[in-house]
């Protein structure tokens, strides 16, 4: 069993409130749960309108199966204009 985590630090520059963040943040959680398998939580900067600290996790039996749906998290974290990836960091357990 392999266990990944992918630490994300985005920047929200059209979020003008908390309220704005938690919907884009919500619409982000949602896509990624359905269809990646992983889980997310919100884990830094939760008092900022502009920035959220996401941390993603996902298990699997093998490394190959991790490293994919991690590596696919971040291609989809950096296709979508809502938001701009500032900077991603993935540990493996």
């Amino acid at each position: 069993m392999v266990i990944g985590l992918l630490t994300a630090r985005i920047s929200l520059p059209d979020s003008h409130s908390l309220k704005d963040k938690r919907s884009v943040l919500r619409s982000l959680k949602d896509r990624l749960v359905a269809h990646m398998n992983v889980s997310v939580a919100e884990v830094g900067d939760q008092d900022l309108w502009q920035a959220a600290e996401l941390a993603f996790v996902t298990v699997a039996a093998t490394k190959d199966v991790v490293e994919r749906r991690l590596a696919e998290v971040r291609t989809f974290l950096n296709s979508t204009p809502r938001w701009v990836l500032l900077d991603t960091e993935t540990q493996l357990m």
